[in-house]
């Protein structure tokens, strides 16, 4: 089920369960996984893009091997506030995602969170571009997924 708010997640996932943070990226998905006590995202790893139902199936199988009781995905809104294609291609995904398992989703505004994740490799672990590629959209997932953590732990109002 889709929820409209980020803070829709704490009704819809059952205590003890654990969030999967997703970066839908045109090569790959990048997977970040919270605590269950939802304090704490940790990059998880990549899922290599194929066809759509190679794609859905594989995330399906990440969601049971960590039992994760929701999604958050990142949803790559324009600097200018507007939704382009890109944000209608990571709509449909979860719509297709949801005629297959009905999961709690929320989508978290992701912007400049790639480069963000980019921007610390260099700056503070100047790492190569190469190694970079590998790791970005992990780590991307992650920041996605502590943003709305951290969200989530602020009070109400």
């Amino acid at each position: 089920m889709l929820m409209d708010k980020i803070a829709d997640l704490r009704a819809g996932v059952a205590p003890g369960r654990r969030l999967l943070g997703l970066d839908l990226g045109r090569k790959t998905i990048g997977l970040g996984l919270s605590d269950v006590t939802w304090t704490v995202a940790s990059p998880l790893g990549t899922i290599a893009r194929r066809r759509l139902a190679e794609d859905l199936a594989d995330l399906l199988a990440e969601v049971d091997r960590q039992q994760a009781g929701g999604l958050v995905v990142g949803l790559p809104i324009g600097l200018d506030g507007r939704e382009g294609p890109r944000c209608q291609s990571v709509r449909q995904f979860v719509r297709d995602l949801l005629k297959l398992r009905d999961l709690p989703v929320a989508f978290f505004d992701e912007r400049l969170s790639t480069a963000a994740v980019e921007r610390m490799l260099v700056d503070e672990v100047d790492m190569s571009r190469r190694r970079r590629r590998q790791v970005v959209d992990k780590l991307a997932a992650a920041y996605i997924l502590q943003g709305a953590l951290d969200l989530l732990r602020r009070p109400a109002g």
